[in-house]
């Protein structure tokens, strides 16, 4: 397939600046296997969940990734850090007029200066002074997605975060999260639907633009992801109930579908533990573990729509991004949601 089969055409103000006033406040857009829409309200979901299935949630937690500092000959540098791979060490994006070159220094404020080791394909390790998420902690900004125009602020620091997040490691928000508050995470405890955690770092890589014409020549970033035993005790017990696996984000059904891809490469069962993964999922692909999605919606020509349109076939989410489109639904990070139930095989 083509990149060109997953482009629309957005007006720019559908483009979500700011989330809605309260967590939560979104709409929902419910897409049927059969391809039937249904304009719905976030606060409706429990109407779309049953008794025994089974959310995954991503729990990683947004740092504030992005970082100014200047090199030895002066020059500025913004600094956006991919991943964190030790407590002195990262991987990181940087712009600059000038790249810096291996064996040279950045300074920060605060007297901490960061050693420019080596390059890794678009990125650069670097090694810090100070642990790494202490800095980031101290000086960095909170990395808002490039669509999202406006300087990050204090709500943003609140709202760009889920209510469960807690392993420290993401530059950018599983989204499709944000929607849930407290009062709905207990609604649907009291209704018998049970939770689960996994957690995939999201990188910045999930930005970056596909550069080929066919699909089947990208290469996907990696990433890495973490099931503990507890969720895959209740996926055991939620399939034993006859109860759906419903993933709350593609981080999270990455997650899973790498686990169990890895699994079915042994002849096993799915088990829990760290890897890394850099699964493209692609109309054509079966899945494995998930039964239904909530997701944002995606950019244009982005991988994650390819797998949404894996999910739900490419022509429901065609006729779904049109129809939310002319209802003037809002798009990516701080936008609106869809429940996507998994289109079954031909």
């Amino acid at each position: 397939m083509l990149v060109a089969d997953f482009d629309f055409d957005l007006p720019p103000e559908l483009i979500a600046q700011l989330p809605p006033a309260v967590r939560g406040g979104s709409r929902l857009l419910h897409v049927e296997p059969s391809g039937a829409l249904h304009d719905r309200w976030f606060s409706e979901l429990p109407t779309l969940l049953r008794p025994d299935d089974l959310l995954v949630m991503n729990d990683t937690r947004v740092i504030k990734a992005r970082l100014f500092g200047t090199k030895d000959s002066g020059g500025k540098v913004e600094l956006l850090v991919e991943r964190v791979t030790g407590e002195f060490d990262a991987l990181a994006f940087i712009r600059a007029s000038h790249a810096p070159k291996p064996g040279s220094r950045i300074q920060l404020a605060e007297g901490i200066a960061i050693d420019v080791l080596a390059r890794q394909d678009d990125l650069t390790q670097l090694r810090f002074s100070r642990p790494v998420l202490e800095v980031l902690d101290q000086l960095g900004q909170l990395p808002l997605p490039p669509y999202i125009e406006h300087t990050p602020t204090a709500d943003d620091e609140a709202r760009y975060q889920t209510v469960y997040a807690n392993e420290p490691g993401a530059v950018a928000a599983p989204t499709a999260g944000l929607h849930f508050d407290g009062a709905m995470l207990d609604a649907l405890r009291e209704q018998g639907i049970r939770t689960a955690q996994v957690t995939l770092h999201v990188g910045a890589g999930t930005f970056l633009p596909v550069r080929v014409d066919n699909i089947a020549d990208h290469k996907m970033h990696s990433e890495r992801y973490t099931i503990p035993q507890a969720t895959i005790d209740a996926i055991r017990e939620t399939r034993a109930r006859g109860g759906r696996v419903v993933a709350v984000g593609t981080t999270s059904l990455r997650a899973l579908e790498a686990a169990a891809l890895a699994a079915s490469a042994q002849a096993g069962e799915l088990h829990a533990g760290a890897a890394e993964t850099d699964i493209f999922i692609t109309p054509g692909y079966r899945f494995r573990v998930v039964d239904a999605l909530i997701t944002n919606f995606h950019l244009p020509k982005s991988t994650l729509l390819m797998l949404v349109s894996a999910f739900a076939s490419l022509d429901t989410i065609r006729a779904a991004y049109a129809h939310a489109i002319a209802e003037r639904y809002r798009f990516f990070s701080y936008g609106d949601a869809m429940f996507l139930e998994k289109r079954p095989p031909a």
